[in-house]
């Protein structure tokens, strides 16, 4: 009798196991379905180039926060311009939040349309590029009064980046008005650093600049007129994305499509992001205080 009570007690404990792990999965997925579910669930990287402009730190940033809040993980890549138009082309990367159209990145359009999604939709509708000096030269009010005056800026144009869209702009701003200058190429860090230090000794200097961007707050700049519209009148500022993205992602790839900002937005989201020991922590700053904005983006 103790032994048949001994064996029942044995078969009793191997059901309630069997039962267990079956019940186990009250959603009736199996754990291999779990596991798949895991696996994909973990595909939601997103790969966003960051270009060493002021204003593409600050939006790479705030897309970085705002998509992490949203459960995705996001890596950015700092590229150039040149850079970031192969590594669409060849899906390396994701997106390039910055692309100014119809001007200053016209060739990256013409090289690159059938290769790479250029958005239709524009997230800054009043950007501006053209040369400018500082409001103290007085004597210098137009592209065509830079040759006159060569000997005061050394023949130098300072410029950025090689490969921006921008560059390749001034440079034929050169050819068109036949100035007797050299574009000088280094990095907007750089170029900043040298139009700080020409306004602290109130010194002439003229370079490359686009709106918006902080330093316009900072310091008293006047654009040269461009008669001959070299660089175009007013620029819009677009994304692109590698081909297949929007099947991959289409719920970011709307909310791309939603996301607009004006002067004062862009502004004070390039000054928080500026101004923060870390860029991600400025732009944290800037999300929590402007949910409602960006709820009407990634609604």
């Amino acid at each position: 009798m103790r032994k048949w009570r001994k064996e029942f007690s044995f078969i009793s404990a191997i059901l309630m196991v069997t039962v267990l792990t079956a019940c186990g999965n009250t959603d009736g997925e199996s754990d291999s379905d779990q596991t798949a579910t895991q696996v994909e669930e973990g595909t939601k990287e997103l790969t966003i180039s960051q270009i060493n402009w002021a204003e593409n730190i600050a939006v790479t940033n705030m897309w970085k926060v705002i998509l992490e809040e949203k459960g995705y993980d996001v890596k950015l890549n700092v590229l150039n311009m040149g850079v970031t138009m192969q590594a669409l082309e060849s899906g390396d990367i994701d997106a390039s939040l910055e692309v100014w159209l119809p001007v200053q990145d016209a060739n990256y359009l013409e090289e690159y349309q059938d290769t790479v999604n250029f958005s239709e939709a524009t997230w800054y509708d009043n950007a501006k590029v053209g040369l400018i000096v500082p409001s103290y030269v007085e004597e210098v009010n137009s592209v065509e009064d830079l040759n006159e005056h060569k000997d005061i800026f050394g023949s130098k144009i300072v410029g950025f980046d090689p490969g921006a869209g921008t560059m390749e702009v001034t440079e034929q701003l050169i050819k068109d008005y036949d100035l007797d200058f050299k574009l000088l190429q280094s990095s907007e860090a750089a170029m900043l650093a040298e139009i700080s230090e020409a306004i602290k000794n109130e010194e002439p200097i003229v370079a490359p600049l686009w709106s918006p961007h902080w330093v316009f707050s900072k310091y008293d700049l006047k654009f040269l007129e461009d008669p001959q519209n070299t660089f175009g009148g007013i620029e819009k500022i677009h994304h692109a994305t590698r081909q297949g993205f929007e099947e991959d992602h289409p719920e970011v790839s709307e909310w791309l499509k939603n996301w607009k900002m004006e002067d004062e937005q862009i502004g004070e989201l390039i000054e928080y992001v500026e101004s923060a020991e870390d860029p991600l922590a400025g732009a944290t700053k800037w999300v929590e205080e402007n949910e409602e904005l960006i709820g009407e983006w990634v609604q």
